[in-house]
């Protein structure tokens, strides 16, 4: 479990450095210094969130599964694959981590003003439209998205999991950039809010509360829309009488998959009467 823990935690750090890192950059010092239109560092940040998700699919995947997400991890409660302690476990130690990616990106900038914290209104690229429902709205449709391709693709073991799990983090930050600097994450966004403090800090109830919101509808349409829905139908019969039958390439046309399950003989019980002799 402590590797868990920590594959959780670096795994969480990382995303926020160079998740939110190319984020600062990109806005602070490459638009302003060289005139860079806001359209092409958004793809920028994009690919850099996608990118970085990835390679912890495929490096730290095999550990803890990588949710680097409490929205991810209450989506895995939710579908059976985590215990409640053990979900809570890894919300913690993503929070920390994503603190701690923060701090590290405080570090390299030497600042706190801009440590790509999300946020709507005068924090938005698009301030006139994103207010705190649309941002809600947004956050959580985005979350639903991401979470339902995630429980989807790590269904079963699947080699192409990494690619398509970083493409679909890809498009959502595509998408939701211009409204709130895209989060997704809480651990993500908790991290740069706490230090960025202010207005960021206010609005940080958004970017937990949304993507929890859409992480929970995500896990709850997975298991009664997308999961396994057709059951396997269970004939009982009795043990003597189950006859053999061989199989016929024919047999594989059948569409109906049928599950038989062997019930234990009756037994019959004779009664016998003694009769007294004279």
């Amino acid at each position: 479990m402590i590797k868990k823990w920590i594959s959780e935690f670096v795994g969480t750090m990382l995303l926020v450095i160079f998740g939110c890192g190319t984020a600062v950059a990109a806005n602070t010092y490459v638009t302003s210094i060289y005139g860079v239109s806001l359209p092409f560092t958004m793809i920028l940040i994009a690919i850099a969130f996608g990118l970085i998700l990835t390679a912890l699919v495929y490096t730290i995947g095999k550990v803890s599964g990588c949710h680097v997400n409490p929205a991810v991890s209450i989506a895995c409660l939710i579908d059976g694959r985590m215990s409640v302690i053990e979900c809570i476990e890894y919300i913690i130690l993503q929070v920390l981590g994503g603190i701690a990616g923060a701090g590290v990106l405080s570090l390299i900038f030497n600042s706190n003003a801009s440590l790509g914290a999300n946020g709507y209104g005068t924090l938005s690229s698009l301030q006139s439209i994103t207010t705190p429902l649309i941002a809600f709205v947004v956050e959580a449709i985005l979350t639903f998205i991401f979470v339902l391709v995630v429980l989807s693709v790590t269904k079963k073991e699947n080699c192409n999991a990494g690619i398509v799990i970083g493409l679909t983090l890809t498009l959502v930050h595509i998408f939701g950039l211009p409204f709130t600097g895209t989060s997704v994450n809480p651990a993500r966004s908790i991290g740069p809010a706490l230090l960025t403090g202010g207005e960021a800090l206010n609005q940080l109830w958004v970017f937990i509360v949304a993507p929890i919101v859409g992480g929970i509808v995500a896990a709850l349409f997975y298991k009664f829309v997308i999961s396994d829905t057709v059951p396997k139908k269970v004939l009982e019969v009795q043990e003597d009488e189950v006859e053999e039958h061989d199989y016929d390439e024919d047999d594989s046309e059948d569409d109906e998959v049928v599950e038989v399950k062997k019930a234990p003989a009756k037994k019959t019980t004779r009664k016998t009467s003694t009769k007294k002799k004279d």
